[in-house]
Order: C-alpha cells, then sequence, then structure tokens
C-alpha cells in the first residue's frame, strides 16, 4: 500500500490490513478471503452487526469493531456535503467569520482563510503569529495550502491588538507582495482584513487590492 497506493490493493488485501492479524492456523490474508466470503463482498459486509461479525470463526469483537469502525468512515465521507460552508460574498462577511475568535487575541495572528470557486470556506489557518512583516510572513506560507486545498482564491486577515484596525505600512506591503505573488501563480487574494475591537478594514476598499 505504502509503495503503490491503496487503490492497487484487493479488497481482500484492504480488508486484511483492518484485521491486522490472522490466526494461529491461518494467515490474516486467508481470514481476509473467509470474512469477504461469508458476506459476499462488501456488499453485506457494510450492514454486518457486531454479533454476525463475530460469529465467523477468527474474527473476535476486537476485529468486528475495527471493521465496523472502517466501515462507518466510509459511510460518512460518502455522506459530505459542503452545502453548509461559510459562503464570503463581502468584506462584512469575511470579519463575521473571523471576529469574535481574532478580536481579544493578545498577540498578532495572520490567518488565511481558503475559498472554492463558489467563495465557500474550505479551510482556514493561522499561518504567522506575531507583528507583521514582509519579510516574515512569506507567500509561500500562505499559497502552499492553497495547493494542498485546491482553492481558488484567499482571503487574508490579521488583527490589531490595539482594538484599531488601521492599517500600517507594513500591512500594506504585505498585501501587494502576496497579490502579485497570486496573481502570477492565478489564486487571487481577494481581500486582506485588519480586525480591530468589533470593527474591521478591507484593504480591498481601500484601493490596496
Amino acid at each position: 500500500m505504502a509503495n503503490n497506493g491503496a487503490s492497487s490493493l484487493s479488497n481482500q488485501e484492504l480488508l486484511a490490513i483492518i484485521l491486522r492479524t490472522g490466526t494461529k492456523n491461518e494467515s490474516v490474508i486467508h481470514l481476509a478471503n473467509r470474512v469477504l466470503t461469508h458476506f459476499d463482498g462488501f456488499r453485506l459486509l457494510k450492514d454486518a452487526s457486531l454479533e454476525e461479525m463475530t460469529a465467523i470463526k477468527g474474527v473476535g469483537e476486537a476485529k468486528a469493531i475495527q471493521i465496523m469502525a472502517a466501515v462507518e468512515i466510509g459511510r460518512r465521507i460518502s455522506n459530505l456535503t459542503y452545502d453548509d460552508r461559510y459562503v464570503i460574498r463581502s468584506p462584512e462577511d469575511g470579519a463575521n467569520y473571523v471576529m469574535n475568535d481574532m478580536r481579544f487575541l493578545s498577540q498578532e495572528h495572520f490567518v488565511c482563510l481558503y475559498l472554492n470557486t463558489k467563495n465557500q470556506v474550505l479551510h482556514r489557518q493561522t499561518v504567522f503569529v506575531g507583528s507583521l512583516n514582509a519579510s516574515i510572513v512569506h507567500p509561500r506560507e500562505v499559497f502552499k495550502e492553497a495547493f494542498r486545498r485546491s482553492a481558488a482564491s484567499i482571503i487574508c486577515a490579521h488583527n490589531h491588538p490595539s482594538g484599531d484596525p488601521s492599517p500600517s505600512r507594513e500591512d500594506i506591503e504585505v498585501t501587494k507582495r502576496l497579490a502579485e505573488c497570486g496573481k502570477i501563480i492565478g489564486i487571487d487574494i481577494l481581500d486582506h482584513l485588519i480586525i480591530g475591537d468589533k470593527k474591521f478594514i478591507s484593504l480591498k476598499e481601500k484601493g490596496y487590492l
């Protein structure tokens, strides 16, 4: 699996990984094969009860629970929906998303919101903690996560512990540097929000983006 990826494994091999061990007289591969044969492959296994699994020789409660946990993870992944993701349509939306978490911080936190093509928040990450400086907030750290998440755009935000969201020269320099990198890469910096105490400033609205 490590060498060739999970997709290269048979159902029997995948189940053997979950079972981990066989019995005194049977390898884990043979045990996995018996389990699959008993349940007609994954078709019936996905709904099998604890009692049904432990009725198979060599499958104790621990092994049965491991299988059931794996099945449930697969079920939850298949049922994932993205309709309830937070959508950012305006600077106010972005500020509301981070305001309560950032307004009382005693240090400056530089946070990135990674968005998909529908402006839904895919991921939020604190990239840097400390006073903002163009040489410290490196574009590499900002865009690395965007690539990982296949993000279409980014909204940056950082707080001013003083409560005053007025932008500093460093704030403006960082914003312009990130925006220039975004244009080259093809991942837009939509805005840079400065969070104060129940108030914020959008550098896009101020004309810096």
